[in-house]
């Protein structure tokens, strides 16, 4: 920083708003500020998920810990401390966590009021054997035609107490409990198997209802990273010395729009020349010689400046790529327009049937993100996305969350991978995390997908179905079981002992009607379809 005319190094926490900050090219911002002088593109993924570096100049906010591509900035810092833009993401996060309101288990609502329910059959099956046992005795002679263990004859106290330990015994609530716990174990591991880890039961009980489905865009629905989209020579300039061109002097940037130029002429067999006289001119461009061509890459007005003709000729190309989201940068040679070179965050591949799949389950797709509405309407229209809310940042990502769940009920899960998405994670009555993505959110989520893949999301919705749905089959088989079972115990007809064979036979039933799950579910695609 800047203090009393000569740069000086001080620890972060001593900065106070007003203080000069010198950010050369590679420093990450020590803390939130204002450019008051310097131009540079700013790496702004951390909080914003945009993939695309910004341009900064004087006036300009930059949020601290983003990294600083290429230009020396000197900023004034606005907010230290407590009150920068990370430490408001930390306290949303927290905020977010205790709101959420846990799901009551099903299950363990009825073993609390099945257990008293069954104690008080018992005591009540006990009294009425001791008061009025000549009512009952003909229920036995009935089952001692075909119930080689009913013995009429025994005596009456005898009757009681083994009718009463029979019923404790048949309706012991093992089947139950076990209901819930072995559908999760097995649908749990199923996930696991598939790449999708599930942290809880409440996130496989919740997930089955969701309605909404909100997808951040960079490093979610799209790589994250950004890629030679499209090369547009202008008339009688061939495309490969144009690519050349441009490669040649971009190979000695480190600017990621450089790097995706370079990578994308090597995928089209161009190689890239030797390069003389490079010069960075700020954010706006670069300058460089290839053989005997003098060579200027950058934006319009950088070539404006330099007297570049021929800039006319392109306007309506480079409109229509702008309009579809994509960076477009000018090549020129000798003070002439050779043409454009468009660089874009391009979709993950299983982007597109992902989201086909989330419309077959009858899911809402809404897309949230920092990245700008020209960008966010480009890549929503092509992959098929319901909703755009684009510009948001992370606080505002937690009030759409919100929004939506005052719309829809709560029944909206997200999709994200950045520190951008994680209090939005958490919100979200599902949080779900790209694995590839940054740790917090990672451990902000219900569900990490660690295959990184979107398609992961469908089948998670499939398997939480599917899970969710044994659960039902077991708690049924268990109440039907104990509803029939507890009047036989209570009448006499049901001797102890083949009541704990009966349920210990009930256990196993729900255990193993579980591991069925294994065999029984089957991979969907994304279009919902089993395979």
């Amino acid at each position: 920083m800047e203090r009393n005319g000569e740069e000086v190094e001080v620890p972060v926490k001593e900065l106070a708003p007003g203080d000069i900050m010198i950010v050369r090219p590679g420093d990450k911002v020590p803390t939130d500020g204002e450019v008051v002088e310097g131009e540079s593109h700013l790496d702004e993924s951390i909080a914003t998920g945009e993939s695309i570096p910004v341009y900064k100049s004087p006036g300009d906010s930059v949020i601290g810990a983003t990294i600083n591509k290429e230009g020396r900035l000197r900023v004034k810092a606005t907010r230290v401390g407590g009150d920068t833009f990370l430490a408001q993401v930390v306290r949303l996060i927290d905020q977010a966590q205790g709101s959420r309101v846990p799901i009551q288990e099903f299950a363990d609502r009825m073993t609390g009021r099945f257990v008293p329910a069954v104690i008080l059959i018992a005591l009540a099956s006990l009294v009425v054997w001791l008061l009025i046992p000549d009512a009952l005795r003909p229920i036995l002679d009935w089952g001692a035609t075909f119930l080689p263990w009913v013995n009429p004859e025994a005596a009456t106290p005898v009757l009681a107490i083994l009718a009463a330990v029979a019923v404790l015994v048949i309706a012991c609530p093992c089947a139950l409990g076990l209901a819930t716990p072995t559908a999760l174990m097995v649908g749990s591991g199923i996930g696991a198997e598939r790449g999708i880890l599930i942290r809880s039961g409440e996130a496989i009980q919740t997930f089955k209802d969701v309605k909404v489905m909100v997808l951040d865009k960079t490093g979610t629905i799209t790589r994250g990273e950004p890629t030679l989209t499209e090369v547009v020579a202008a008339e009688g300039v061939e495309e490969s010395r144009l690519l050349t061109l441009a490669a040649s002097v971009e190979n000695a940037s480190e600017h990621p729009i450089a790097r995706a130029i370079v990578d994308g002429a090597k995928e089209r067999d161009v190689t890239p020349g030797e390069v003389s006289e490079f010069r960075s001119t700020g954010a706006r461009g670069v300058s460089g010689r290839v053989g005997d061509a003098s060579v200027l890459i950058g934006n319009r007005r950088l070539l404006e400046e330099e007297g570049v003709a021929g800039l006319e000729a392109l306007d309506d190309a480079m409109g229509k790529l702008e309009a579809k989201g994509r960076t477009v940068v000018i090549v020129a040679a000798d003070g002439q327009a050779l043409g454009l070179v468009a660089v874009a965050d391009t979709l993950k591949e299983e982007s597109v049937e992902a989201i086909r799949g989330m419309h077959a389950l009858g899911l809402h797709v809404v897309m949230i993100t920092g990245d700008n509405e020209r960008a966010a309407r480009a890549v929503a229209e092509e992959v098929g996305i319901d909703e755009v809310q684009a510009g948001v940042l992370p606080e505002g990502k937690v009030d759409a969350i919100r929004a939506l769940q005052a719309k829809h009920g709560n029944h909206v899960a997200m999709v994200g991978d950045g520190i951008n998405d994680a209090a939005a994670l958490k919100q979200a009555n599902v949080g779900i995390a790209i694995g590839a993505g940054a740790d917090v959110a990672i451990e902000a989520a219900d569900v990490t997908l660690v295959r990184g893949e979107l398609t992961g999301v469908v089948e998670a919705m499939h398997l939480s179905r599917a899970t969710f749905g044994k659960i039902v089959q077991n708690l049924i088989w268990a109440s039907a079981y104990n509803v029939a079972a507890i009047p036989i115990a209570a009448v006499g007809l049901l001797h102890p002992m083949i009541g704990v064979i009966a349920m210990t036979a009930s256990s196993l039933s729900v255990i193993g009607n579980s591991l069925l799950l294994k065999r029984g579910f089957t991979r969907a695609n994304p279009q919902g379809e089993k395979t």
